[in-house]
């Protein structure tokens, strides 16, 4: 018997700010999420699946019409035909408080409660699964502990929407450990609501298979679902398998210090695009360009950073399937940057700041609230793009930016010489 676990599909997710950007391929963007979906249910078939558990978060939030449920029903009237079950829960995006609008859900799919843990059976498959909805957005108590131990004689699943542990960018929804789930004495544990794939345990299965598609440059890499074979009441492959149309990828590329020929510097970044391209299968491909690293370039590079950006831009225009979201110059001068930290004044005290925090990683948690609560005093627009300085790996990337815009802007290129 197989069946698929998937989660964070957010459908019509509105992907806010796309279209700031000159050229930006916003409709096949914004369409990723349904095709993404439509690639689950091929896959769900085509394996010859039994079951899908669908872990939360189907919906980002209310429909601003009818739409996007009815692109859902027929995807699951597809699964009904081909004799495929179907259990959800819901997560903090579509709690039952955040959707409000309904549509009749095909004979093949059940819905867990918001009230209480539900079991649901499948007698022909030996199957039962067990779960919780959420019945609010910002659901705070631990669900788990209130799941049924596991029922003899049967597979069991566990469906639930948690950060688990806690995860950096997830709010800390339905916490839970992994003790407390091994407790259940379930096979398999299908969770969501954290979009990196990530096994928390192997005996029993404990799964986060990561969002369907990714949405921007902060979801990078391979997205899809798990499909699971069981073999004799137990699980005999765990597998994951790729169903995102649009790939996003940060492309880094390190300059050494021995560079000194632009034209090198581009033909690194281009054969670093082209890998990408290759592993993204035929994917769009949406990347963020990283050049970073001391190099006796750097005093070139950033200043005249628009003109290089526009190189490698230009070196994209001709491959279809890529698009470049930005490209960030994060270089230094290995002897000046080195003197701007010695320096006695306040440049140099903010700098060896900096380093403390970019070094350890403590320091960098007890700075995150801090920007937490400047995040909330963004304008939405810039809340839209996706910044999350609350964010510690996201607060990590700020803080080297702001050291480079301090070697950059503050510390003149052959001052300290």
């Amino acid at each position: 018997m197989k069946f698929v676990h998937a989660a964070d599909l957010h459908l019509d997710s509105p992907l806010a700010g796309l279209d700031r950007y000159d050229g930006a391929p916003v409709a096949q963007i914004r369409g990723a999420t349904r095709r993404a979906m439509q690639n689950l249910v091929e896959l769900c078939v085509a394996e010859g699946a039994k079951l899908l558990v669908l872990a939360g978060d189907l919906f980002d939030g209310d429909w601003k019409d009818f739409t996007s449920g009815l692109f859902f029903v027929r995807q699951m009237q597809v699964l009904r035909k081909a004799g495929i079950q179907v259990v959800i829960v819901r997560g903090n995006h579509d709690a039952a408080s955040q959707v409000t609008r309904h549509l009749r859900l095909p004979d093949n799919v059940r819905e867990l409660s918001s009230l209480r843990p539900e079991t649901v059976c499948f007698e022909d498959l030996g199957v039962c699964v067990h779960g919780q909805s959420y019945a609010r957005r910002a659901e705070n108590d631990d669900l788990s502990i209130h799941y049924p131990e596991a029922r003899s004689g049967y597979f069991n699943i566990g469906l639930l929407h948690t950060s688990a542990t806690g995860r950096p960018g997830h709010a800390d929804y339905a916490p839970c450990s992994v003790d407390v789930l091994r407790s259940k004495g379930y096979d398999y544990w299908a969770l969501g609501h954290v979009h990196q794939r990530e096994v928390l345990s192997e005996a029993p299965w404990i799964v986060f298979p990561g969002n369907l598609q990714g949405r921007h440059i902060r979801e990078c890499g391979a997205k899809g679902a798990t499909l699971v074979e069981v073999e004799a009441g137990r699980v005999s492959n765990v597998e994951h398998r790729a169903l995102d149309v649009v790939r996003f990828e940060v492309c880094e590329v390190l300059v050494s210090e021995d560079t000194v020929d632009v034209d090198a510097a581009l033909d690194a970044v281009e054969h670093r695009l082209n890998q990408l391209l290759s592993q993204a299968e035929s994917r769009l491909l949406v990347v963020r360009v990283i050049v970073q690293g001391a190099t006796e370039l750097h005093a070139l590079l950033q200043r005249d950073a628009v003109k290089w950006e526009a190189e490698i831009r230009s070196r994209a225009f001709e491959r279809t399937e890529l698009w470049i979201e930005s490209v960030r110059f994060r270089t230094q001068s290995r002897g000046n940057a080195e003197r701007a930290r010695r320096r006695p004044d306040a440049v140099g005290e903010v700098l060896r700041a900096l380093d403390r925090y970019r070094n350890d990683e403590v320091a960098r948690l007890e700075l995150a609230p801090l920007f937490a609560e400047l995040q909330s005093k963004l304008p939405a627009e810039v809340r839209e793009l996706g910044v999350r300085p609350g964010d510690v790996t996201e607060l990590e990337l700020l803080l080297q930016e702001v050291d480079q815009l301090l070697l950059t802007e503050l510390v003149v290129e052959g001052e300290l010489d």
